[in-house]
């Protein structure tokens, strides 16, 4: 690291510092990226030094620059020249040539990945493409080309990336839990609201990751159905071991036929919304505060308790709001037979409202913005990039325990031996 600042110190042409910031930073990344690239290409080259010609000679070596190319950044147009390698010992019948391949400069890059995310998000948001240009150059500092057709063939991208993963092999795949829910958005031409089905699951390992993706109508239990039979033929032959949603999904159904052994966790934000708008306003907070402790006792003895306390309050006025409460009442309380560490992410599908809640922000202002041919790829764009700053879940070291069938009540292993078994296994 000290040799690299350095080098990197004594790169700095005189009267760096007299400069605009934005200069600054601009001239800063041209210097440090041209020493990484060097960096780069010797430990490429150093990789290589055992192999040599039949003479002796080095057989992969230095073979100068590729042509000068200006890559659009956050920052502005950087200037980057990539290094070349040659190999002395390739010929036209030898298909075996070893070259130099920049990971940080991939070949024909020509806009850095943070512009390029911010295309689909412009696109969602209902800017027109005639405009890409303008908003662009704002947020780079200078004027920025962008030509409709480039956000054509942006799509046609984004459409082959959603077609490649829709059809990834899932033999491998095993999750612990799924968040599932319908996100709406308005289809240019239609006068009813597409929704696109979502599925998002925590891995072995507490990543979470888009599961599946379509469009439909959110109430078709037609849809989850043929959703769920698409994962067991690409593979996904164990379903996972808990589901989280909304009661009113047709999910439930198609679950219930594909995957039996899931359990089955209703979301209880989605049930206080529902249960409040049954009420008066001038109760709603009252009411609320009962809900909460419900679900948020220490047991499920405690939670049933409650139960019994916000029926006898409300059930004489207000009876409606009290059977919305009690529907699939075991269903609502199945997370106390999982981890305690793990009831902050499975008593609602709150995981999936954060995860695209991107999505929603740039569609809930915007009429008619794309057809419904291309909302998917564009929404998967979104998701894709975004699931780069998703979080693990909290502890998921335990998560092995339940995947191996450890049983919980109230939060607690109650198979002690088990679970001491399989950990250190």
């Amino acid at each position: 690291m000290k040799d690299f600042t350095a080098k990197f110190e004594e790169s700095l042409p005189e009267n760096f510092f007299k400069t605009t910031f934005q200069d600054l930073a601009r001239k800063g990344a041209e210097l440090m990226l041209r020493l990484a690239l060097e960096t780069e290409i010797k430990d490429f080259i150093e990789g290589h030094c055992a192999k040599k010609m039949p003479d002796g000679r080095q057989r992969i070596v230095r073979n100068g620059y590729h042509p000068e190319r200006r890559i659009q950044t956050g920052i502005g147009d950087v200037s980057v020249k990539v290094p070349r390698s040659r190999d002395q010992e390739w010929t036209d019948d030898n298909k075996e040539q070893i070259l130099y391949q920049s990971q940080m400069i991939p070949k024909y890059l020509r806009r850095s990945e943070n512009i390029e995310d911010f295309l689909p998000f412009l696109y969602l948001h209902g800017v027109s493409s005639t405009r890409f240009s303008d908003v662009l150059s704002q947020l780079v500092g200078k004027p920025v080309s962008f030509s409709p057709g480039s956000l054509n063939r942006l799509k046609e991208a984004w459409e082959q990336e959603y077609q490649k993963w829709k059809c990834q092999d899932m033999t491998k795949k095993r999750y612990v839990y799924w968040w599932v829910d319908g996100i709406y958005f308005n289809i240019r031409l239609k006068e009813e609201k597409s929704c696109v089905f979502v599925i998002l699951g925590a891995t072995a390992d507490g990543q979470k990751e888009l599961v599946a993706m379509d469009i439909g109508y959110r109430e078709s239990e037609m849809t989850w159905h043929d959703i769920l039979i698409d994962l067991k033929q690409r593979g996904l032959s164990v379903g996972p071991s808990l589901a989280i949603g909304d009661g009113a999904l047709g999910f439930w159904n198609a679950l219930e036929k594909e995957y039996p052994s899931t359990v089955q966790q209703r979301c209880w934000v989605h049930r206080t919304r529902n249960i409040l708008d049954k009420l008066p306003k001038s109760l709603q907070s009252q009411a609320k505060k009962d809900i909460h402790e419900i679900y948020q006792s220490p047991t499920k003895q405690d939670a049933l308790k409650a139960f019994d306390r916000f029926v006898k309050v409300y059930e004489a006025k207000y009876p409606k709001a009290v059977a919305c409460l009690l529907k699939t009442k075991d269903q609502t309380l199945a997370f106390y037979e999982f981890p305690a560490e793990h009831w902050r992410h499975i008593r609602s599908t709150n995981v999936i409202e954060s995860a695209f809640s991107t999505v929603r922000l740039r569609t809930y202002k915007t009429r008619g913005c794309c057809k419904e041919e291309s909302i998917l790829p564009l929404v998967f764009k979104l998701v894709d990039s975004a699931s780069q700053r998703w979080q693990k879940l909290h502890s998921s070291n335990i998560i092995p325990l339940v995947l191996k069938g450890v049983k919980y009540q109230d939060g607690v292993s109650v198979d002690k031996d088990k679970t001491e078994e399989l950990k250190v296994a």
